[in-house]
């Protein structure tokens, strides 16, 4: 059975819930035999379970790291929160507005100015006029790309496009923060920048999900998810976590 829902945000609630999921991909060879795949059925196609019967609840303000070894599961967990991916097995319930700072870089329209890229993506994000109104001079004041906020995204390095991204993602004003490996944007200064205003988010009540290799989620959030395999091997906080697994504490 295959579900994902998505509702009006209720504090009293959890904002994201997992119930018993599982996800299975199917595995081709070539991209004929996946075609040929829609129009027969075959026990020959190799099968991986990236998620097997995974369950969690977060609630809203809630900041929350999930961690493990490449193929655990993580990635299949954003794409589910995301809307991106959807369950084989069990449940998935997220409310309230995603922002997802995954593929910053996605969605350009390189003909197009960073300015009238703006509008364009939130366009595609679900923001009404009004809305992108409010945060067009928040996110180019935070991208920080001065003259060539008015230049065709083609002329940017891929450092620029990913700060106008993020600086689009992170000022739409979501309930939940979506963030995987999204932190290596920019120099020093403005990756500071980019955590501080993650932990102002955190402040104002919005829920955190990160997923990271680095050092930076101790910084950031205060519970843990551990993945092996595509299972939940540990769900508590994040100083506990570092003390069961410190390998991921280095």
């Amino acid at each position: 059975m295959e579900e994902i829902i998505a509702t009006k945000t209720d504090s009293d609630e959890p904002i994201i819930e997992f119930k018993n999921v599982s996800k299975v991909y199917t595995l081709y060879k070539n991209s004929k035999q996946q075609f040929m795949a829609l129009f027969v059925k075959s026990k020959k196609f190799k099968r991986h379970k990236a998620l097997e019967g995974v369950s969690f609840s977060i609630r809203r303000g809630e900041s929350v790291a999930i961690i493990g070894k490449n193929g655990s599961g993580k990635s299949t967990i954003l794409k589910m929160i995301t809307g991106v991916a959807y369950p084989t097995m069990g449940e998935v319930r997220v409310k309230g507005r995603v922002a997802a700072l995954l593929e910053l870089t996605a969605g350009f329209v390189a003909d197009m100015t960073g300015r009238e890229n703006i509008s364009f993506k939130c366009y595609v994000l679900g923001l009404s006029d009004t809305e992108i109104k409010e945060i067009e001079q928040k996110v180019i004041d935070f991208a920080d790309l001065g003259e060539y906020i008015d230049q065709p995204v083609r002329t940017y390095s891929s450092g620029m496009k990913m700060r106008l991204g993020f600086a689009i993602n992170i000022n739409m004003d979501p309930d939940i923060l979506v963030i995987d490996e999204a932190l290596s944007v920019g120099d020093a200064a403005f990756k500071r920048k980019c955590k501080d205003k993650i932990r102002e988010m955190i402040k104002r009540n919005i829920t955190v999900m990160y997923v990271s290799h680095g050092r930076d989620i101790r910084e950031i959030c205060d519970r843990c998810i551990y993945l092996q395999k595509g299972k939940v091997i540990f769900d508590g906080s994040m100083e506990e976590t570092m003390e069961r697994y410190p390998e991921f504490a280095k």
